[in-house]
């Protein structure tokens, strides 16, 4: 389990890096750029008193420092969902493996709980970490001791509740980073308003580019910051309602293939 957790925590480290890395050396190849060369354009022409429409790129929209510090945490944040969404996948591929291979009719004694969990004991130890195998043993050791079968049905309630508590605690960053990217489009927001009232005086004399530029800042920087912030909280609900299906269907898994099968004389 250490191993998993520091796997895990190396993963978010790279992820993070590598997401800096791309989406700066975007901003810096392309998008920076573009709007730097459709603002001088759109300069140019108001200075020569030339008839112009001002242009609302995309390059412009999210040329910002804001903007790209949450596509850096997007992208993060659907890296750290892709890893849970992945274990989810191996999970889910346990429920479809027959662990147990117990006839139909079939009545287990106490006696028979370490002849059962042979098959589960004999998986490659990757495996044995996954849930299913995990409950399935944890059960059948509970059936061997007590010889009580709703103390084995309280062992797999327990384990599962636990399972559930911690794939809930391990969204705790991503909802950190939902929570965290219109904070940051809300800093943009202020900074643009801020910028913009210091350039109040020139607005007074007629020269508005500068405070139009400025609550541009403030407005995109906001826009861009909900947009992602609605889709990650979309996909952390999807990948938080696939855990709670796993789990539930556990549960079921362990009904059908063990505890119907359970009988203490």
């Amino acid at each position: 389990m250490q191993t998993k957790v520091s796997s895990e925590f190396m993963y978010q480290i790279f992820s993070l890096i590598l997401a800096l890395i791309v989406v700066h050396t975007v901003y810096l190849t392309l998008i920076r750029p573009n709007a730097n060369n459709l603002l001088e354009n759109q300069l140019a022409k108001e200075e020569a008193g030339e008839p112009y429409v001002a242009v609302r790129s995309f390059y412009i929209v999210i040329k910002d420092f804001e903007q790209e510090a949450c596509f850096i945490l997007m992208i993060w944040a659907c890296a750290i969902m892709g890893y849970k969404a992945r274990c989810l996948i191996d999970e889910r591929k346990l429920l479809n493996h027959q662990l147990l291979t117990i006839p139909e009719g079939t009545r287990i004694l106490p006696k028979d709980a370490r002849q059962i969990s042979r098959p589960i004991q004999a998986l490659s130890s990757a495996q044995k970490k996954g849930l299913i195998p995990r409950v399935l043993l944890i059960a059948l050791h509970r059936f061997d001791s007590t010889k009580n079968i709703q103390d084995v049905s309280n062992a797999i309630s327990e384990v599962l509740d636990k399972e559930s508590d911690k794939l809930d605690s391990e969204l705790s960053m991503v909802r950190y980073i939902a929570w965290a990217i219109p904070s940051i489009g809300f800093i943009g927001t202020v900074r643009g308003i801020g910028e913009a009232l210091s350039q109040a005086h020139k607005a007074v004399q007629g020269d508005i580019a500068g405070v139009t530029a400025s609550l541009g800042v403030a407005f995109n920087s906001t826009f861009i910051a909900l947009v992602i912030s609605i889709f990650l909280m979309f996909i952390v609900h999807q990948l938080q309602l696939a855990q709670e299906r796993l789990v539930l269907d556990s549960h079921d898994y362990c009904d059908n293939s063990l505890i119907r099968h359970l009988k203490t004389d």
